[in-house]
């Protein structure tokens, strides 16, 4: 496996890094430890949540997700096999949001109580909070790292300027700094970070983890038009790509699957995979056939020539 170092810190990741919103949504308790264990014994470590999943689904309240990966560690000896990533600042009930120093009390103890740990790897800003000082924020999550409670920190959603601010803010004040990014990313949605995120990203060193690798489906290839769309629960999100564009993208990703005997999926993952930028892109899986193939996307190795092609018909 190929570990990587996320941005400037000492953790080291697998190619990619499995999505647990999945869990206590699409998987349930026995579902999901499966799935988790077919991820870790394949020899990739990094798992990524947040408070807030999964909230959108009836009945839920949040922090499901971090309740089962919680029951999964200590079920087992694997806690110092993985690296766990989780977020806050999403709306988890009344007055339960933002990055405020007290609520970063609140919410971290919340989710080391869920995930039956003592510890948070990254523990990542998952919105912005524009009533908060940013002062306060960074203080807030160095007080955290000093305690022990927190190993590093990262940002998701954060705008490029206020990302660079906060980044400022940190080494002016000699406070922990956020190693890591995790900005919308793949083959269909590329404008936001190679023109926003990109040159910070390289100017800071900073790891990146990008969500939505797949575009939440469409770049598996199973959608190719609005008759699709009920396929998933995730359909309804995937209208936007079907246009002369997404219709290229899909029709490049046919030509390269081909040449290598691969899926769309496939070649897509590889795609950012390449890209020098990214660290470990978010995946997730259902079934033990969808986690082969994320396994196989770190296998597949894709000529200039065929990287040339991907990167022109998804220019935006």
């Amino acid at each position: 496996m190929n570990y990587k170092t996320l941005g400037k810190s000492s953790l080291l990741v697998s190619p990619l890094t499995f999505g647990g919103n999945v869990f206590g949504w699409t998987l349930n308790e026995t579902e999901s430890f499966r799935i988790l264990d077919q991820f870790v014994d394949a020899g990739f470590n990094f798992i990524d949540t947040a408070d807030t999943y999964s909230t959108w689904v009836e009945g839920n309240q949040g922090g499901e997700s971090e309740t089962i990966i919680g029951k999964w560690l200590k079920s087992n000896n694997k806690r110092d096999k993985v690296v766990i990533g989780t977020k806050l600042g999403g709306e988890m009930g009344k007055n339960q949001k933002g990055l405020s120093a007290a609520y970063i009390v609140e919410a971290v103890d919340a989710s080391l109580s869920r995930l039956k740990t003592d510890y948070i790897d990254l523990y990542q800003a998952h919105y912005d909070d524009l009533d908060t000082p940013q002062e306060e924020t960074l203080e807030a999550f160095d007080k955290l790292i000093k305690e022990g409670k927190v190993r590093f920190i990262g940002a998701s959603n954060l705008s490029g300027e206020r990302l660079k601010s906060s980044l400022e803010i940190s080494k002016n004040n000699n406070f922990a700094s956020y190693i890591s990014l995790q900005p919308l990313y793949n083959l269909t949605d590329r404008s936001g970070f190679e023109t926003e995120y990109e040159s910070l990203v390289n100017e800071y060193n900073l790891g990146v983890i990008p969500y939505y690798a797949l575009a939440s489906g469409f770049l598996s290839g199973k959608y190719r038009g609005e008759s699709d769309l009920n396929k998933s629960v995730r359909g309804y999100g995937i209208k936007k790509y079907l246009n002369e564009r997404g219709f290229n993208i899909l029709n490049a990703l046919d030509k390269v699957a081909e040449a290598h005997g691969a899926s769309p999926a496939r070649v897509a993952l590889a795609w950012l995979l390449h890209k020098s930028a990214i660290t470990s892109p978010i995946v997730s899986a259902t079934n033990e056939k969808q986690m082969n193939e994320l396994i196989l996307s770190t296998q597949l190795t894709l000529s200039p020539e065929e990287m040339q092609l991907l990167d022109q018909v998804s220019a935006f």
